[in-house]
Formats: structure tokens, sequence, C-alpha cells
């Protein structure tokens, strides 16, 4: 059997779930696979949606303009997620989307997934989770940028990253890589980019994680966790201790 070019969807957060005949389904509702350059401007608001992108290949983000020019990340999406699956059900989105780095996605028309709410519940039940654990990221989000302070927000954006891109086996043994400069990181946790490179130095000085060149090492994944007041509990994975309580 080929290799599925949605095998990433809810990998390590659910994906179980699926049957093989999900599977077939959902493969079979991706109409063409696009390659699109980094830093590329994909939908902006307000824009007719026909179509939804479940990226697999690369880092995309969710974003919105200030009016005095600066950029604010909503949402980091990495592969395996549905970037504007919520747009299905909206028909246009409220926020920008763009690329961070070259990005490989696969399109599902709107019609197909008609079909699939129309047909197969099961797997319609599952997309809608996938939009479900998006607002659980969401709401962390919120969390981090209004309460915790620069190391905060930089250490709690740096594990989730980590655990999402483990679940699809894009890190590990706290390493991962992560191709964006400080500028987006200063966007995503709503800092300027002078105090993303002050910060990091901090915790690179107290030894809790270092970044190089795109490679970012977790030194002390307990000690950042601390920091960042973190627990991926949020993330819904498939392992962790918070299984064993929802069992």
């Amino acid at each position: 059997m080929a290799m599925r070019v949605t095998r990433d969807f809810l990998r390590g957060r659910g994906r179980d779930a699926m049957s093989e005949a999900d599977k077939d389904i959902l493969e079979r509702a991706v109409d063409r696979i696009d390659t699109l350059p980094a830093r590329t401007i994909v939908t902006r608001r307000g824009d007719r949606l026909r179509n939804s992108t479940l990226l697999l290949e690369g880092a995309m983000c969710r974003y919105m303009d200030a009016r005095d020019g600066f950029r604010q990340l909503v949402a980091l999406q990495v592969p395996g997620d549905f970037v504007d699956l919520h747009g299905y059900p909206l028909h246009r989105l409220d926020h920008d989307v763009g690329t961070l780095t070259e990005a490989r996605v696969a399109v599902v028309p709107h019609a197909a997934i008609d079909s699939i709410v129309a047909d197969h519940p099961q797997l319609a039940r599952i997309l809608w989770r996938s939009t479900l654990l998006d607002a659980a990221l969401h709401r962390e989000w919120i969390f981090r940028i209004g309460r915790l302070d620069a190391a905060g927000r930089i250490a709690h954006f740096l594990l989730e990253t980590y655990h999402r891109l483990k679940a699809t086996g894009r890190g590990g043994n706290g390493t991962f890589e992560l191709a964006l400069i400080q500028q987006d990181l200063g966007e995503a946790c709503g800092l300027t980019s002078v105090h993303v490179n002050r910060t990091l130095r901090r915790l690179r000085e107290e030894k809790l994680v270092e970044a190089v060149r795109g490679t970012v090492t977790i030194l002390d994944e307990s000690g950042l966790a601390r920091v960042g007041e973190f627990d991926p509990d949020y993330l819904y994975l498939e392992e962790g201790p918070w299984q064993a309580a929802a069992a």
C-alpha cells in the first residue's frame, strides 16, 4: 500500500481512533498536493474559502496585522495540522494565513467534506475533534501571552512546539528543528526581536535551552516547564500521565 499523504493527521493525538476505512476516505478527499514558497500569504482575511488545507511538511501560521504594521501570530501550524478546517463551516477566515517556510500541503475541497459530513459521521466527528484540539491551543496561547513574562512565554512556546513535533516523529531526545527567525518567535509571543534575543540568552545561560541555527535543544525540560508553567495535557497527546487520569 502506498504511504498516505494524510498519515500525520492527528498522529500521536488520537489518530488511533480512525479506522482504516476513515483513513481511506480522508485520503480520497485530497484533490491535489501543492508546494508553497516560504514567506507567502496563502489566504487573506475575508477571502471566500472553497478548500481546506492539511499541512504535510514545513511550517505555516495564522496571523493578524495591527494598524501600526506589527504582526501577531495567533497559531503556528506544524505537519499534520489542518490549517483552516474551521473555514469549512465559516466559509471565510477572520485572519490571514501564510507560510513561514516552504510548505507542502494537501488541498481538500469543501465539497468533499460535505460528503464526509453527510455519509461518514464517525470521520466527521474526528474532523470536528481536530478543530477542538486547535481551540485548546488557542486558549493556551491566550494564557501564555496574557499571564507569563518573556522567559515564560518563550519557554512555554518552545515546549509546546517540541511536543507537537515529537508526536509526528519530528522531534525527540529534547531536540527539534524550528525554522523560525527571532522576529517570528517575537510575533508568536508578543515580544520584540531584541527582547527575544535577550531572553534566549538568559535561558541558555541558565542551562535550560539552546537554539543554534534552527536547531533547538532542551537541556532541562522540567526546569524549562517551571519557567513556562507548562503542562502538556491540553495537547491531548496519546502518551502521558494525563491519560491514566482520564481512563
